[in-house]
């Protein structure tokens, strides 16, 4: 699949500082799923075209593909290699990601300034009304044009959709358009190739600020991009209601209300600080958001953040600007490993969090965890956070209790079933446990999320 860029601004070879790639060089990237390579097709004075080639691994595709997903076939037969979505939206922030801050060292003033710029697809899946290009892009200030696809020139029968070449111009900010075809990429394919959970929340909203509060198409753009009904809400209780009026109507300062995810990583800090730990754990760091709010607590002298993904960890160190914070060297490891190994290096510590972990793992693999961690490493105290399974029926269509709230969660907890885990667990290994509830609290369904905090005994 691809991307091109093209902007007539002169000297057009500017657009090489801005998306921070050299025009004479070819940049190739490894990505989990296959690879990306950025070159300049054209580069002149008058005209400069970046291209941005995605090369999809199917047989890489297949093996990651879980199978209560799709059909029997749909892991090899299948439109994802070839129709830009959420794989090319993924390849665009590996790419330009320093172009989406919008920053540029020699070229700031540029790069805050509208250029011409056209963004062309060969292939874009366009899942929906044959307008939805339009309605996407129409309202953001691009011209829009689109040419169906057919499915098979030989089978006219079979109809063209929901396959279109699709070529977006405007007058915007290079920052901007890159935001605008990250989200919405995936929003025209109304799917995406890995886990959508409360990150996803978070990317959104901070790729959307500025002009997903006002765009027409909002409630869309929100169910598309997010898909379940928990994280949509979460995203939407991100805008002022317009009954409530503006900060300049009201009188009033405007004070967003803070997102789920972050209202629970805030608590565990709390929780953590309180227990008077020096030395903490966050076990499945991921991205490093519970990491970025110890940080900022001198009392936490030593902190390590373990995950199972090499990448997380990756990211993790760029937001936690480890390279450019010497300071944080002597307090902040991070470290590549599984919950369903003893692992030494965990020993030791005064706490650790489990902050929405535990529900991706095998049921089977259960076990092996709280073993490993309340039996091997058995920090003084442990912080344990999961979502109420019977909370889900506020979110479920047609009070269907039963369906989870993410497709990652390998299971989900009602509040007897945390608390029977929880109590036989603290008995076994020597602790003492109390619980307590997190965000929103129904009067019949109890809490949005569940916490467990162990404390050793003797």
């Amino acid at each position: 699949m691809l991307l091109t860029l093209t902007t007539t601004h002169q000297p057009a070879t500017d657009l090489g500082h801005l998306l921070h790639k050299h025009p004479e060089r070819v940049l190739e990237r490894a990505l989990p799923f296959g690879r990306a390579t950025v070159f300049y097709p054209e580069a002149t004075i008058t005209r400069c075209t970046a291209a941005l080639l995605l090369e999809v691994d199917p047989v890489a595709l297949s093996r990651h593909t879980r199978g209560n997903e799709s059909t029997p076939l749909e892991p090899y037969v299948n439109d994802r290699p070839y129709a830009a979505g959420s794989f090319l939206a993924v390849a665009l922030r590996d790419a330009y990601g320093t172009a989406m801050t919008g920053r540029s060292k020699d070229r700031q003033d540029l790069a805050d300034t509208p250029l011409p710029l056209v963004a062309e697809l060969p292939c874009v899946a366009a899942r929906g009304p044959s307008d939805l290009p339009e309605r996407l892009f129409g309202p953001l200030g691009y011209a829009v044009e689109t040419q169906p696809i057919a499915l098979d020139p030989h089978f006219p029968e079979w109809g063209e959709r929901p396959y279109v070449r699709l070529r977006v111009s405007g007058t915007v900010r290079l920052k901007d358009l890159l935001a605008h075809l990250y989200v919405l990429l995936p929003v025209l394919d109304g799917k995406k190739h890995y886990y959508i959970g409360d990150d996803e929340v978070d990317k959104l909203l901070r790729h959307g600020a500025g002009w997903l509060e006002t765009h027409p198409g909002r409630e869309l753009i929100l169910g598309r991009f997010l898909r379940f009904r928990a994280l949509v809400q979460q995203a939407a209780a991100s805008f002022s209601p317009e009954e409530e009026g503006t900060p300049e109507e009201t009188g009033l300062p405007a004070q967003p209300r803070p997102h789920v995810h972050d209202t629970r990583l805030d608590r565990v800090a709390k929780v953590l600080k309180e227990t008077r730990a020096a030395r903490v754990l966050d076990l499945g760091c991921g991205e490093g958001k519970l990491l970025r709010r110890l940080v900022e607590v001198p009392q936490f002298r030593d902190i390590v953040g373990l995950d199972v993904s090499a990448r997380a960890l990756e990211t993790a160190a760029d937001k936690l600007r480890l390279k450019a914070r010497p300071e944080l060297a002597a307090r902040v490891r991070l470290l590549h490993g599984s919950l369903t190994y003893p692992d030494s290096r965990l020993r030791g510590f005064d706490a650790a969090a489990l902050v929405e972990v535990i529900e991706h793992l095998e049921p089977h693999h259960l076990e092996t965890l709280t073993e490993n961690v309340l039996g091997d490493a058995r920090p003084r105290h442990l912080v344990v956070t999961t979502p109420n399974r019977e909370y889900n029926a506020v979110f479920a269509e047609r009070g269907d209790e039963a369906r989870m709230r993410h497709a990652d969660h390998r299971f989900e907890w009602t509040r007897a079933e945390f608390r029977a885990w929880a109590e036989g667990a603290a008995k076994q290994y020597g602790y003492a446990v109390r619980y307590e509830d997190l965000g929103d609290v129904h009067p019949e369904y109890g809490p949005l999320t569940q916490m467990a905090v162990f404390r050793q005994e003797g």
